[in-house]
């Protein structure tokens, strides 16, 4: 039977069978507790038979606000709507499913709406006023005849739907299920027992359904993070060279791939392996993309032959050209290492001084850094001097951010500093612990002295000559 077109919110007066409601508001007594499910039920013709309440009252005892099932000690809790204003209004957090009459979608056949009736109920459709919804030649439905479905599943992508249609047509019922309703129900069939047991089934699949999800959206992420890592972070080139490489990296921004930091380490043709670790200021992605650009010129010019000051002066270009604003600024070290592996030398800009411990259990010490420059990007024109320093036979250079040395240490939440990560690192080495395993004990122990997880991205790189 045919339905009129909606004004504003007033019910049509045109009868048909449907699954009737009573008013535009949730059928729950005041004061009723808000847990169990809530159903919220799309329909535009409220007379003609129960309402849903009554329906669902008679299969058991599931009167809305108060009475509970016997079986799993939930209510259903009913809201109603007569057009999609209302159910924007109506759709809140605590909604769990959502029943939708079909009917409105402008199909033919027995209680079709009108083009224009679905028109006026989703903004953008594109029926002809005044002329009913057809099937195709093969029987299947039109494929306007969904579109209320289609946006009330883009206006609750969270909640469970169940499409009402009419029994004589299957092909609309399933067509529905595949347009993403997790059941569909038949007007002239329907009763209070068929009616709850669709209702807690359409939840528990939608939940499923979003876990499934939830999941599969997680191990891509993993395999993206892990194809982005072999991409951004560095691959040493050492080839020929007797000195081990070990570095850890720890992004301070939650769920982050990269934050600022960054680190490098070549062997050019020469025999001299160089160092590099540095700091981009901040933690989002532009710093990282920066970091990664100031990375990869480092190389390139490493490779050119450039060292010292005249590379750093090169990189404070490279960061003036990149960086989004006059603001950002960059922390770096290098450190050119002998051929023969017993000399280095060492630029600081603005960059905490590297760890270095000789043989025979010496104790670890800070490399000189009285003649620190300025960070990048932070002096127009500003120099880098290079100090060299003696290194030994057999060694251990330990390079690091300053996220490893801010820390928190004790209930005054003191900084670590660098006097308590040689502590560390005096205490782990003692021990007996070297290479990736000293760094994972030192990252660790300043975690746990931390309280939790540290806020500041941390990068550290390890080079040892037995």
């Amino acid at each position: 039977m045919p339905v009129g077109v909606p004004r504003g919110d007033a019910v049509s007066a045109q009868p048909r069978a449907s699954v009737p409601q009573q008013s535009g508001r949730s059928q729950e007594r005041p004061g009723g507790s808000a847990k169990g499910l809530t159903l919220l039920v799309i329909e535009d013709n409220l007379s003609g038979s129960r309402s849903v309440p009554e329906m669902l009252d008679a299969a058991g005892g599931y009167l809305p606000g108060d009475r509970h099932s016997g079986a799993s000690g939930e209510r259903i809790k009913v809201r109603t709507a007569r057009n999609l204003t209302e159910a924007g209004r109506l759709l809140t957090d605590d909604v769990q499913c959502i029943l939708l009459d079909l009917a409105l979608t402008g199909a033919g056949g027995t209680g079709g709406a009108s083009g224009a009736t679905a028109d006026a109920l989703v903004p953008g459709a594109g029926g002809t006023g005044g002329t009913g919804g057809t099937a195709g030649a093969d029987g299947a439905p039109a494929a306007g005849e969904l579109e209320i479905l289609r946006h009330v599943l883009r206006l609750a992508p969270r909640h469970a739907v169940i499409a009402l249609t009419d029994g004589t047509d299957a092909e609309r019922a399933a067509e529905a299920v595949r347009v993403g309703a997790q059941d569909h129900l038949s007007r002239d069939e329907i009763d209070g027992r068929l009616l709850n047991r669709a209702i807690r089934y359409a939840v528990e699949r939608k939940r499923a359904d979003l876990a499934q999800r939830q999941l599969t959206e997680s191990r891509m992420r993993a395999q993206e993070n892990a194809r982005l890592e072999r991409g951004l972070l560095p691959t040493p080139l050492l080839g020929g060279s007797e000195l081990h490489f070990a570095a850890r990296y720890r992004p301070g921004r939650s769920r982050a791939l990269l934050g600022g930091d960054f680190y490098d380490t070549v062997r050019t043709p020469d025999g001299t392996v160089h160092a590099m670790i540095g700091d981009v200021c901040g933690h989002g992605p532009d710093e990282a993309a920066l970091g990664v650009e100031l990375r990869i010129a480092w190389r390139a010019l490493t490779f050119a032959g450039l060292c010292g000051d005249e590379l750093l002066g090169t990189l404070q270009q490279v960061l003036d050209n990149e960086r989004p604003s006059e603001e950002i600024f960059a922390t770096i070290c290098t450190v050119d290492i002998a051929p023969d592996g017993r000399r280095a030398g060492v630029c600081l800009a603005g960059h905490p001084s590297p760890l270095v411990a000789g043989a025979g259990g010496s104790v670890p010490r800070l490399l000189p850094y009285d003649y620190s420059g300025p960070a990048l990007g932070v002096v127009p024109n500003a120099r880098w001097p290079r100090r060299q320093v003696e290194l030994g036979r057999a060694w251990s250079l330990l390079m690091y951010t300053d996220g490893l040395i801010e820390g928190h240490v004790g209930e005054g939440r003191q900084r670590l500093g660098q006097d308590g990560m040689i502590d560390i690192v005096t205490g782990r080495m003692a021990e007996g612990v070297d290479g990736e395993r000293l760094l994972d004990a030192t990252i660790e122990d300043v975690r746990r002295l931390n309280g939790g997880e540290l806020t500041d991205d941390v990068a550290v790189l390890l080079l040892d000559r037995k």
